[in-house]
């Protein structure tokens, strides 16, 4: 244990004792010394509470939410603490807040119970009850996942239930921790064991739903929403999910009934207008769209998702109104964690299109270092973790794997950075006859996560592919093609535009020697700063800082260099800025370079009618244009550190 790890067990023991003054004299070092540190920052607001230094406290607790902001034990001392000075409605946010951060929160579901009145406080006694039947190993996995201690989670979940193999909620907190680590198919497994043990579970169900949607297993994930929407057909639960599985498979004029039929129960449901909104969308009606995220934000002022899928549309532009609303939202100190990631992001977008590029650049800052907080990413790891890559696959490891694999042509492999073209690329291939365009597939990661190995700290991929035998490698290929199935229409290729597969071009090789991969590359200052610019799902924790994006670029670079040392010629690198000055002898090109006849209907890709689910959408429905190119130029100012990092100094 260091230095700071051991003078922290001592100040949390004195606490424990009821020592607060020898507690916070022990926790002050530790806080000076490192600014950042949760734990520290925690003891120190708790100590400072409980000597009556509540100005201290509150002090101390704004800094921890700066450093992690859904720490749902920051909340709840921020709950004690508004309920210490009388303030109850602030303390019911913050309790809030807690349970929604930290579901296992035993002394905020108390709190609330106490706090609020009827409906409210039953239900929250009923969670506290829940809470204290769980077995104490379950409510510590709880704390652990929630508080980002993944693998000491799954460490105590696993021991538990090889003595409990049917307890049904470990098997959904050992499902949660597998999609949190994206071993998906494990976590699917889970949880539908759970459903056979507990047919009447409806969290399971919920949960089942949701990992088979993130395996983009739509069918499935909607048979199921629809067996729950039969049991209680007048459920605006109910009718929600499976409004959203409709969406899934295509089905959407289903999904705008269901969204019709939560709105009539619960009108102005702002999450409802929002997920319409993004039906609408996908599916091309930008007017019907900006209209329900209008309702929606009309509805609930502070609802940053609607505002925020507002300035995602990219071509929408925010009247004065709205942007006086916006800022007036931005600026309250108890707005909620992801609605100021989401206003910060929106406003960003609005300045730039009023080209204030400093005001713009400011609130761009200021969502990417919440999210950068809430992600923790570690640049170092991610390089170390791509060094590997191109110290493993090697020459020798393709020679002597040739001839392995499974032989199906059918993928083709558009990879990259977000925001380098690539769903231009997609769009142009699969406006083809013998093209299916589907999704950004989570396969091929799935499968790198599985040969990782479950060894705490112990990876053995990418070491493990000199391993493999050449039946593996063909298994793996085979199932690949077989559990891609689902998404195509029936033609004889289909895209899969997971970007992050550039990482992973090794283990595609070797498993499906004949798929086609497309590097889509851009211009780097354009391309990192477009990422820094977008608010990503989820995934893609890389783009939340200048630095991040910088280095990710650089290594990305490095790795594509390998790749084409190590396998030469099999990646076709597709440059977005040559798009732009010839499409039509870039289009060819490709065609070219996967086996294909030229079609019209390539160069006429912005009249394709297909549902497009990334953020360039809008984008892709209008034909080759510039509008993006050099985006960055005018906040280059405040770009020294993305320069720095991409070694563009001067």
């Amino acid at each position: 244990m260091s230095e700071h790890g051991e003078q922290l067990a001592l100040a949390q023991k004195a606490l424990q004792a009821g020592d607060f003054t020898q507690g916070l004299a022990l926790v002050e070092p530790v806080v000076a010394a490192e600014p950042g540190d949760g734990e520290a920052l925690y003891m120190a607001a708790v100590a400072l509470r409980y000597l009556n230094r509540q100005q201290e406290a509150e002090t101390m607790l704004a800094r921890l939410h700066a450093a992690m902001p859904e720490y749902g034990r920051a909340w709840q001392e921020a709950g004690h603490l508004a309920r210490a000075q009388g303030q109850r409605a602030q303390a019911i946010a913050a309790y809030q807040r807690a349970t929604r951060f930290n579901p296992a929160l035993d002394a905020s579901w108390r709190a609330l119970a106490e706090l609020q009145e009827g409906a409210a406080a039953r239900g929250a006694l009923a969670q506290a009850e829940r809470i204290a039947g769980l077995p104490r190993e379950l409510v510590a996995v709880t704390h652990h996942l929630h508080e980002g201690r993944i693998l000491r989670a799954e460490e105590i979940c696993r021991h538990f239930l090889r003595n409990h193999p049917k307890d049904v909620e470990g098997m959904r907190l050992l499902a949660q921790i597998g999609i949190k680590l994206g071993i998906l198919d494990d976590a699917e497994f889970l949880l539908e064991s759970a459903r056979v043990f507990e047919p009447d579970n409806v969290q399971v169900h919920l949960d089942y739903i949701d990992a088979l949607r993130r395996r983009q297993k739509f069918d499935r994930a909607r048979a199921e929403a629809e067996s729950l929407y039969k049991a209680d057909p007048d459920n605006p639960l109910f009718q929600s999910h499976l409004a959203i599985e409709s969406m899934q498979t295509g089905d959407y004029d289903r999904a705008f009934a269901l969204f019709d039929q939560v709105l009539e129960k619960v009108p102005g449901d702002p999450a409802t207008l929002t997920s319409r909104g993004h039906a609408l969308k996908t599916t091309g009606k930008r007017d019907e769209a900006v209209e329900s995220y209008r309702a929606a934000v009309s509805k609930k002022s502070d609802h940053g998702d609607a505002w925020y899928a507002l300035a995602n549309l990219k071509t929408y532009r925010f009247t004065d109104d709205e942007m006086a609303r916006m800022e007036e939202q931005a600026a309250r100190p108890d707005l909620a964690f992801m609605d100021r990631v989401h206003l910060s992001f929106a406003l960003g977008k609005a300045h730039e299109d009023r080209k204030d590029y400093e005001a713009s650049f400011g609130h761009y800052q200021r969502g990417n270092a919440l999210k950068r907080a809430q992600t923790r990413y570690d640049a170092d790891t991610m390089s170390a973790e791509l060094a590997k890559q191109r110290e493993v696959c090697t020459r020798e490891l393709f020679a002597r794997h040739e001839g392995a694999g499974h032989p199906a042509p059918d993928p083709i492999f558009i990879l990259g950075l977000p925001r380098a073209g690539s769903t231009l690329l997609e769009q142009i291939l699969a406006s083809h006859s013998q093209v299916d365009g589907t999704l950004e597939l989570p396969d091929i990661l799935a499968l790198a996560h599985r040969l990782r190995g479950r060894k705490a700290g112990q990876s053995r991929y990418p070491e493990v592919l000199h391993d493999l035998s050449a039946e593996q490698l063909e298994t793996f290929g085979k199932q690949y093609i077989e559990n891609t199935a689902i998404h195509r229409q029936g033609a004889p290729f289909f895209i899969d535009k997971m970007p992050n597969n550039f990482r992973h071009i090794g283990l595609i090789h070797l498993i499906l020697p004949n798929a086609k991969i497309i590097d889509a590359r851009r211009a780097p200052m354009d391309c990192c700063f477009s990422g820094f610019k977008q608010l990503f799902a989820e995934g893609q924790e890389f783009t939340y800082g200048l630095t991040e994006i910088g280095r990710y670029f650089a290594d990305y670079v490095d790795l594509m260099q390998h790749w084409d040392e190590v396998l030469p010629g099999r990646v076709l690198r597709v440059q977005h800025e040559d798009v732009l000055d010839d499409p039509e002898g870039q289009i060819r090109r490709m065609l070219d370079y996967c086996g294909l006849e030229f079609e019209e209907a390539c160069l006429n890709f912005h009249q394709t009618d297909r549902a497009v689910r990334t953020a360039s959408s809008e984008q892709v429905r209008q034909p080759i244009n510039r509008a993006g190119q050099g985006a960055w130029v005018p906040f280059d100012p405040w770009l020294g550190d993305l320069r720095a990092a991409l070694g563009m100094e001067g």
